[in-house]
């Protein structure tokens, strides 16, 4: 039997520029620094954001070759799915919608081309408000 995994430490982003992408991570996703562990940044990384709460953390690794290998997907009740979209289009952010009957995703991109989807499982408050 193998030992429990409670949750998602952080994921690994890799990007071209660090000062471009933590910008863009805190104008579109609200990620701040994490300055507890800022004295990782060097030498390539990892630059570490994370959410307002610290319950998601974002590992940037500098690269001059960042290759998009994954997607990393966010959790989001229903009323908070319509205000991503509504945020991410303020942001002049493309977002590409899909409905999957019992949820509802939207997919977009950073600068580097790193995808990211944000989810919710509430599919008839999105499906309610007839997003376009």
């Amino acid at each position: 039997m193998s030992p429990t995994v409670n949750r998602i430490d952080h994921v690994h982003v890799y990007v071209a520029d660090w000062a471009e992408s933590e910008s863009w991570y805190q104008r579109v996703l609200g990620f701040s620094r994490d300055e507890g562990l800022a004295v990782w940044a060097v030498d390539g990384g990892p630059l570490t954001l994370k959410n307002d709460d610290g319950t998601v953390h974002l590992a940037l690794f500098e690269s001059a070759d960042p290759r998009p290998a994954s997607t990393v997907a966010f959790g989001a009740t229903g009323d908070e799915f319509l205000a991503w979209l509504e945020h991410l289009k303020a942001q002049a952010v493309d977002v590409r919608l899909a409905d999957h009957s019992l949820a509802w995703s939207m997919y977009f991109v950073d600068p580097d081309g790193n995808c990211h989807e944000i989810t919710t499982y509430d599919h008839a408050v999105v499906a309610r408000s007839n997003p376009s």
